[in-house]
């Protein structure tokens, strides 16, 4: 039971490990508790959810007979037994807070993964266990349309293909169509032979942007694999908060220094990890959240 997903609500982690034998989701009670009381003291959370247990218990509350105990990341970073609930289980504890964030909670909690976003995140979850990322080109345009067509094809009918159509996103215009491709090939010829040399490429093919959605989410990838194959490195985005990543990529279009940095201090070795890799995900598609 190793497959840890994060969602986030209202900047919060909200925790889940995936559970083989009975195929669901198992979440993170005190994850939950913090979302709900809007509060980020551990000890202070971890208090109330005794409080809380034990009122339920009392009232014979199904929140508490359906409450199961797996091992868990501390924050002394540490794996500990920690209560978990499952989807039906979360629904009922939420149920139990008054008030307006425990509604919005609920609501967003019981959003469909079927949306396009939903769907593309799991195939990108399952590049990881697939041979086919062992076939992407890496460090190219053409890998790059390979992680895009396997990330959003079916689900884009533009998947994998270079945009005909200028675009631009918070009043910045991507590369103009009529230079793009000369442009790509340009980054493909980038040198990619240590940390600052990839960080330049990668800038230049955020600034690039050559397909009409779903940039950011395979472009991230894109660099982590040549990371993976250069240095022997990948990036642990859990150590990027959304505003800095963000603020960062805006500024890189002019100064790629901040980036730079902020890439430097999240750096990891831990390259095989399948739990580093769909954490990875999980925080590449909460950056693209609205």
């Amino acid at each position: 039971m190793n497959k840890v997903s994060i969602r986030f609500f209202d900047d919060r982690e909200v925790r889940a490990i995936w559970d083989d034998e009975n195929s669901k989701w198992w979440f993170s009670v005190l994850d939950i508790i913090a979302v709900l009381r809007n509060q980020d003291d551990y000890n202070k959370n971890r208090n109330y959810w005794k409080y809380l247990k034990a009122k339920l218990k009392k009232e014979n509350s199904q929140v508490v007979s359906a409450t199961t105990q797996l091992k868990f990341l501390a924050p002394d970073r540490k794996l500990r037994f920690a209560d978990m609930l499952d989807y039906e289980g979360i629904i009922a504890l939420g149920k139990t807070f008054p008030g307006t964030i425990a509604n919005r909670f609920i609501e967003w909690f019981t959003y469909s993964p079927e949306s396009i976003d939903g769907k593309s995140k799991t195939k990108a979850y399952a590049l990881f266990e697939t041979s086919f990322v062992d076939n992407i080109e890496v460090g190219t345009t053409k890998g790059l349309q390979q992680i895009h067509a396997y990330i959003f094809g079916g689900l884009y009918d533009f998947a994998g293909q270079i945009r005909t159509k200028n675009i631009a996103k918070g009043g910045y215009r991507f590369e103009n169509v009529q230079y793009l491709y000369s442009t790509l090939i340009e980054i493909d010829n980038m040198p990619e032979t240590n940390l600052d040399e990839i960080v330049e490429k990668y800038v230049a093919m955020n600034k690039a942007h050559p397909f009409m959605e779903g940039n950011g989410r395979s472009t991230r990838i894109w660099l982590d694999l040549i990371l993976k194959k250069q240095l022997k490195k990948c990036v642990d985005w859990s150590r990027i908060s959304k505003t800095n990543y963000m603020n960062a990529m805006i500024i890189s279009s002019v100064d790629s220094s901040v980036l730079h940095a902020q890439l430097k201090t999240a750096i990891t070795s831990d390259i095989n990890s399948r739990e580093m890799y769909m954490k990875g995900i999980d925080y590449s598609y909460y950056y693209e959240e609205n």
